[in-house]
């Protein structure tokens, strides 16, 4: 009993330190690993002595991108030495698996995203009465996070050094092309005046200039007398010749009727819906009849934009002439005016007076009943309508003369 006890004791005490022998055991003589020579070393010694080589020859990782590349260093090794140095044998010559391990992979590369990733800008429009100034648009700039996540870890894992960070760009709702083409020309309309008069050419530079850098909002009413204000020698309105009770004399504002005048004729061919014009009580040579319009304190021309997008005014005055242009998306149609001469009036027998000197005093001018039209056209050319504007009536005058004595 007491030799099975002794045999006992002695088997636990070799199993005790067997086991002791196997857990600071050393590599087999003649082992290199990745190049270092850990033969005879005892395991976790050897394991020390090849991470230091591994980690100190271990690559960085770039990752490229447009805001320039960045490089990763701060790794740790995962490898598969402690198997390694248990199972080698006498003389061998091995290489360890390894694989970097990114600590705060998540944070570091959404800071690559953030460097990389821009805000877009919608384009912008500036209108004045210079025109229109355009801000050109931004694209943004968006970084593929978990595809740059996805790219870097299997990097890491096969061993590559470089991957490439994937952006896209996305445009904004709002281009310069876009605004171009809502503010693309829609009509023009212009006429001509005796540049010599000064005061009446001064009038007209006036009255434009109130009225170009307008623009006319979706459904919006525009009213020249609001606009343009009163005309008197306080808002800066010289006396000219103006047509009044049906003859023509000298006023305050002579020649802003030829302004409004030349609005009403391009927003006509513009599109927009006239609510209130009027004639003058006569016939005028800058346009042909009923196609004019008469502004005084008592009348307007007022016309609304009917479309669903804004309509912006611009005039010129320039030598001889007044001109007003339209600007917007348009409608695709085209409008054009037609004036029809109804009836045509003589005027009455002259009146001569006793004067100085021969001379005319009123030149004579015969009455004219007219009508005018639009027509809509579409983009084609095809006929699309052809509306009454207005049929208006304008007296006849009597010339007078002055004739000297014999």
């Amino acid at each position: 009993m007491k030799k099975l006890f002794s045999v006992t004791a002695a088997l636990l005490v070799l199993g005790s330190a067997f086991l002791c022998g196997c857990a600071g055991g050393r590599v087999a003589e003649g082992v290199e690993i990745d190049g270092v020579y850990v033969g005879g070393m005892r395991y976790a010694e050897a394991e020390r002595a090849v991470r230091e080589v591994l980690m100190k020859d271990m690559p960085p990782l770039v990752v490229h991108a447009p805001a320039g590349d960045t490089v990763f260093t701060e790794f740790t090794l995962k490898d598969d030495l402690p198997s390694l140095v248990r199972t080698a044998r006498n003389g061998e010559r091995l290489k360890a698996k390894t694989e970097r391990i990114f600590p705060d992979a998540e944070e570091r590369l959404s800071e690559v995203c953030e460097r990389n990733a821009k805000e877009g800008r919608d384009a912008t429009l500036f209108f004045s009465s210079e025109g229109f100034e355009y801000t050109r648009e931004t694209n943004a700039v968006v970084c593929d996070m978990e595809r740059l996540k996805q790219d870097v870890f299997s990097a890491l894992k096969v061993g590559m050094t470089e991957v490439t960070l994937s952006v896209y760009e996305i445009p904004p709702a709002v281009t310069e092309e876009s605004l171009k083409k809502a503010t693309a020309p829609m009509s023009a309309f212009e006429t001509y005046f005796d540049a010599n008069n000064e005061p009446r050419t001064e009038n007209i530079r006036l009255a434009s200039s109130k009225i170009s850098g307008t623009t006319i909002l979706p459904h919006e009413e525009f009213s020249f007398n609001t606009v343009v204000g009163k005309r008197t020698a306080e808002n800066g309105y010289r006396e000219s010749t103006v047509i009044q009770d049906g003859v023509f004399t000298k006023g305050i504002g002579g020649g802003v009727c030829q302004v409004s005048t030349t609005l009403f004729n391009a927003a006509l061919k513009a599109g927009m819906t006239i609510t209130e014009s009027r004639n003058h009580s006569l016939s005028i040579s800058y346009v042909p009849p009923s196609l004019d319009a008469m502004v005084s304190e008592y009348s307007d021309l007022k016309f609304v934009n009917p479309f669903e997008f804004p309509v912006y005014i611009l005039s010129e005055v320039e030598g001889e002439k007044v001109e007003f242009s339209f600007f917007g998306l348009g409608d695709g149609m085209r409008y054009e005016t037609e004036s029809k001469v109804l009836m045509r009036l003589k005027p009455p027998a002259p009146k001569y007076v006793e004067g100085k000197e021969n001379a005319c005093i009123r030149s004579e001018k015969e009455g004219i009943a007219s009508e005018s039209y639009l027509i809509v056209y579409d983009a084609l050319g095809n006929f699309v309508s052809r509306t009454l504007i207005r049929r208006d009536s304008y007296a006849a005058v009597q010339g007078v003369y002055e004739v000297a004595p014999e």
